[in-house]
């Protein structure tokens, strides 16, 4: 079975990865200049079009959670089981990662077919103008990255990445059954979960990204609006709002940060899993031009091989199956090649499609 590293370098996007050190910019280059991007935004969000915050401990988190995933496909989640301690390691690692020279952080620069280590976010190549943000993946070990960049330090930063990625895997597995729970799903209706439903074969990664401070944030642009491939993504975005989703009938609303919270986005083939119940989320980050953000994404997705398709419950008489089985590896060839529009690209011919996204 192929690594998701290896599935990646197989459907290549062409990114430019170099670019000139953000942090050091005193104007808006053109090349970073994107339209007038606030007109669509909901100024109210805070009052009439707030993201669901869910208590894990609470008895009827799983239906909080369905409702959540059918009319917003995003949600926040507190009592995670995620110690505060590690949430304030993984920013420091990031911080001072980001903190590190131009030509130092490129020491450990992405190939050009690669997904692991410093660069452009891989959604670039579909855009004319390049994102006010920088980034780090992570698949798998750091252990070579992190040597290039501390040779000294980077067995105290590979614990603590290895600990938050054995910690988001468990949250990622708790997660995913209280969605499922929430279609009827349970774990023997699910082979590829394993035999005690631990997901022990998911693939995933995990995203470091920056967003420096903007000397013109109306003008600019941290991630342009885009879904996930995976099943989930689960965000620690610290205090520092940027994030939106965008919500039919409201506009980009913004996730307002919770203290200690944690996002977890809907992704596209969660969205194929569900047959259309649970709606892949469309997000994006806007940047400020006081204070640096940070966040840090875990991507995860089913077993690279293992297809997924509209599970049997959730299709009938009156509920025809709206999408083709396909493979988190194929699907990802056709992200590569047609971005947001991909999920309209496995819907089954003759079903009304309503996820192509200009």
């Amino acid at each position: 079975m192929p690594s998701l590293s290896e599935i990646y370098r197989a459907h290549p996007v062409h990114v430019q990865h170099k670019h000139p050190d953000l942090n050091s910019l005193q104007e808006l280059p053109e090349s970073y200049t994107w339209t007038q991007h606030q007109d669509q935004t909901n100024n109210n969000s805070t009052l009439n079009h707030t993201v669901p915050v869910i208590d894990l401990n609470d008895p009827n988190a799983s239906n909080l959670i369905g409702h959540a995933c059918r009319t917003w496909g995003v949600y926040q989640v507190l009592n995670h089981g995620v110690p505060i301690t590690l949430l304030h390691d993984i920013q420091h690692l990031g911080e001072t990662l980001f903190s590190l020279p131009s030509h130092h952080k490129h020491r450990a620069a992405r190939s050009p077919d690669g997904v692991d280590g410093y660069g452009l976010a891989r959604i670039s190549s579909f855009f004319p103008k390049l994102m006010w943000s920088e980034g780090f993946t992570i698949v798998g070990s750091p252990l070579e990255r992190f040597r290039q960049l501390w040779p000294q330090d980077y067995h105290r930063y590979c614990d603590i990445v290895m600990q938050y990625d054995e910690t988001m895997k468990k949250l990622a597995e708790k997660l995913m059954w209280l969605m499922l729970e929430s279609l009827g799903i349970i774990e023997e209706d699910l082979k590829w979960a394993g035999a005690k439903g631990e997901f022990k074969k998911t693939c995933a990664a995990l995203q470091l990204n920056s967003y420096p401070i903007c000397p013109d944030p109306d003008r600019a642009m941290g991630l342009a609006a885009h879904t996930d491939s995976t099943l989930l993504t689960i965000l620690y975005q610290n205090n520092i709002s940027g994030l939106q989703v965008e919500r039919k009938g409201s506009g980009w609303v913004t996730v307002a940060p919770v203290n200690g919270g944690l996002v977890v986005n809907v992704g596209d083939l969660m969205q194929i899993l569900s047959n259309g119940l649970y709606r892949s989320v469309l997000h994006r980050v806007l940047v400020n031009r006081v204070k640096q953000r940070l966040s840090v994404a875990y991507l995860c997705g089913p077993p690279a091989n293992v297809e997924i398709c509209p599970h049997e419950k959730l299709v009938g008489p009156n509920e025809p199956r709206l999408y083709k089985s396909v493979t988190w590896n194929e699907y990802l060839g056709t992200k590569a090649k047609h971005f947001n529009k991909a999920l309209s690209k496995v819907r089954v011919s003759g079903s009304m499609s309503e996820e192509v996204i200009s």
